[in-house]
């Protein structure tokens, strides 16, 4: 079912990205119509897979029209890196305070970036004009978008875990501090703090075993 799916990872089908969709549209919980990227021919392909009937795409996800790609304006960006943790796809490069640059070949046009840009200097132009849809999007592109997408979720999913455990190792040293404090602390203070330490180290064991 993902397979059957253009891969932009946009959300405008009201789900986190297209694995999810194709999950909840193969449990019975999501309609086959409500992929703007996908557009007339990503609705046959979903229902001659489902057995279900085709029908119009659900104008409240969007409309069918081309691809298009963003383009950031250099003298306007100011280097905020928001726009590269929105791109699903990491097709966005840069560094604080750098200027970023988009990665033509790898953009699928979802449109994550705009809303989170401070200074609105990423725009939209059209790369495939008069071709929406898959024929607007090859079953190549469509691969390499879902692998991109792939790495992404690694590349975050590492990230993050390894900012879990320097808070944890943090807090280890601040528990530890106030052990070798304990014999200047008031003992009910010290056991207060203690409790609150070692109850933000258990969320973050907790966190990062599941």
């Amino acid at each position: 079912m993902n397979l059957a799916l253009p891969q932009t990872q946009c959300t405008r089908c009201g789900y986190p990205d297209c694995h999810s969709y194709a999950h909840a549209i193969a449990r019975g919980e999501a309609a086959i119509n409500q992929c703007p990227p996908g557009g007339a021919e990503g609705i046959a392909r979903l229902a001659a897979l489902t057995g279900r009937p085709a029908q119009p795409l659900n104008p409240e996800h969007g409309v069918e029209g081309p691809r298009q790609l963003a383009v950031i304006d250099e003298a306007w960006c100011i280097g905020c890196t928001l726009c590269i943790k929105a791109c699903p796809v990491d097709a966005i490069v840069g560094s604080n305070k750098q200027m970023h640059v988009v990665i033509n070949a790898d953009c699928t046009g979802c449109e994550l970036c705009i809303p989170v840009c401070p200074v609105d200097c990423i725009s939209l132009t059209e790369v495939t004009p008069g071709r929406g849809g898959w024929a607007a999007w090859s079953d190549a592109q469509a691969a390499r978008a879902r692998e991109r997408y792939r790495w992404h979720e690694i590349r975050v999913e590492r990230a993050q875990r390894e900012h879990d455990a320097r808070l944890e190792a943090k807090a280890e040293h601040k528990l530890a501090h106030l052990e070798e404090a304990s014999r200047l602390t008031d003992p009910e203070q010290l056991d207060r703090k203690r409790a609150v330490i070692a109850a933000a180290l258990a969320r973050a064991r907790a966190k990062r075993g599941a």
